[in-house]
């Protein structure tokens, strides 16, 4: 269970005093299951760099995130369970974090670091949910879930189709293109960011959209993986890890030459388990389930001088640890509760794991506005693991979850539903999972894309019609831009705020010039026919 500790501010213990705060490297993929490393067992895929890393410090056997990204990364950030951060699913409105949210970033920033961040937000694109909102001093991010989503910047509006090659990227609120493989820029922004701020505490931030679909990469990546055999979609995703890989051994070296190896903590973990069948140690289920294969993640902490080198740490830690964590090794403090427990004990102490405290960590994620009580959810101890508030497993013996043991031990399976229910009932009263609002401020561009529109009727398909939760601070004047797919014959396009306008065959855009916009919360909805819009572009 939680302990009064976890909601307590953090402070560096005095075996960590020492005369410059550590820097701190987080690193973190996106649908990299718990196998894709050779580390792991999997015998297709060399990943030496990452395994290095992993060897010089500390490896979590029993580390957890959400079955799915976005849950997962507010959680990262913030230290707490992602239904009280607003963060409820990963589109269609559900994956944007309340502004009021503390991040890590935020809470580093006083203790005197720099922060930046390099790859996938995915807490928000808009105004005030955005990085450089929320505590980011350097930020480089794609919209949205990922490249070449619906919540991409759109070639109407950059004028670059979206790509994993010299990609457009939001560089502190302004669309640019980049050269180069994403992956690649990311690292190599992160290096930049190094050297900027080598000569106080830097937070860097590496959120990569790799290995996540679609599955662009270099053929001659992909080229070796299709030489053993495998099939195309596992070819490409274990190119874009050994792209990942090599991005790491750079990194590492970068710090070396810097001479910043030793003042640097540098952590790697993966956001969830894989989307797709392949080689995943054994473990039961994939990304989206409850299942270990789903949640069960790498996650390995180097800090040399203060981490021993081949650290193993099989202790029940999860997402929600990271931020008290680092903020104990930072000497930081918060006023923010948190639901997580610093590590560094496990990290730093070869002993602590015989006295380590057991715990419950809840785990839930599915489609939809708002949970359902138990679906797709695991409820875990050290060594007992509730499924779905009705299967139960021993992960100390059945890691793979083959014997569900519920007949056999009806008391632990009521247990572990009594303490979901007291835990569902706390995180749903943070905010009953109203969404957060997009705010038109005046003077940050407003992008509105199927990733952040809410409705029964709201997709990603190209008949879905949707509504943006919004809230008009400043009411302009404001030029739109409208997109939508061409119809067939002429219509007509009503939108809230804008009136009605006669749409001809073949047109794709709408262009609007010096628009008023009525203040306070509203909802911004436009239909062409029968259909909704792409995009909105308010500025």
């Amino acid at each position: 269970m939680l302990t009064r500790r976890s909601f307590l501010p953090f402070l560096a213990t005095p075996m960590l005093a020492q005369t410059r705060k550590p820097n701190i490297v987080l690193i973190l993929t996106d649908d990299q299951g718990f196998g894709d490393l050779s580390l792991h067992g999997n015998p297709n895929l060399a990943t030496p760099n990452i395994d290095a890393l992993a060897k010089a410090g500390a490896q979590f056997s029993r580390f957890y995130s959400c079955p799915v990204c976005s849950p997962t990364r507010s959680s990262v950030m913030t230290g707490r369970y992602h239904y009280r951060t607003g963060i409820v699913d990963t589109y269609l409105g559900r994956s944007m974090m309340r502004s009021e949210e503390v991040t890590l970033a935020e809470m580093l920033k006083p203790a005197g670091y720099r922060t930046g961040i390099f790859g996938k937000w995915h807490l928000g694109d808009n105004y005030p949910l955005r990085s450089i909102d929320q505590g980011f001093d350097d930020s480089l991010v794609l919209n949205g879930g990922g490249l070449m989503q619906p919540g991409d910047v759109p070639e109407e509006i950059s004028g670059v189709a979206p790509s994993y090659f010299d990609p457009v990227l939001s560089r502190n609120g302004k669309w640019e293109q980049q050269k180069g493989y994403c992956t690649d820029v990311y690292f190599r922004e992160a290096m930049r960011f190094i050297d900027d701020n080598r000569a106080k505490p830097f937070f860097c931030y590496l959120p990569t959209n790799a290995p996540h679909t679609p599955l662009q990469v270099a053929e001659e990546m992909v080229e070796p993986f299709r030489k053993q055999g495998l099939d195309e979609t596992t070819a490409k995703i274990y190119a874009m890890i050994s792209n990942v890989d090599q991005n790491v051994g750079k990194l590492v070296n970068h710090l070396k030459e810097r001479n910043l190896e030793r003042d640097t903590i540098l952590i790697f973990m993966t956001d969830n388990g894989p989307q797709q069948k392949r080689f995943n140690a054994g473990l039961r289920g994939l990304k989206g389930t409850s299942y270990e294969g789903g949640i069960r993640v790498p996650l390995f902490v180097k800090w040399p001088g203060r981490i021993a080198a081949g650290t193993v740490v099989d202790r029940l830690s999860a997402h929600i640890d990271l931020t008290p964590t680092l903020l104990e090794a930072a000497g930081a403090k918060t006023t923010a509760k948190l639901d997580g427990r610093s590590l560094m004990p496990l990290l730093t102490d070869v002993k602590a794991q015989e006295t380590w405290s057991d715990r419950t960590v809840f785990i839930q994620w599915h489609r939809g506005d708002a949970p359902r009580p138990f679906e797709n959810s695991a409820v875990l101890t050290q060594r007992m693991k509730l499924v779905n508030g009705k299967e139960l497993y021993d992960l100390d013996t059945d890691r793979s979850e083959l014997r569900d043991l519920s007949a056999e031990d009806p008391n632990t399976v009521r247990q572990l539903r009594l303490s979901y229910e007291a835990w569902f009932k706390d995180v749903a009263g943070t905010h009953n999972y109203a969404p957060p609002k997009i705010v038109f401020n005046g003077k940050s561009p407003v992008l509105l894309t199927r990733q952040d529109w809410r409705g029964s009727g709201a997709s990603w398909e190209a008949n879905g019609v949707g509504h943006w939760e919004v809230d008009v601070k400043a009411g302009g004047p404001y030029d739109v831009t409208l997109l939508f797919a061409a119809q067939n014959e002429a219509t007509q396009l009503t939108a809230k705020w804008l009136g009605t306008h006669s749409i001809a065959a073949g047109q794709k855009r709408l262009d609007l010039k010096g628009i008023k916009l009525p203040l306070g919360p509203d909802r911004f909805e436009a239909t062409v026919g029968t259909k909704g819009l792409t995009y909105a572009y308010f500025r």
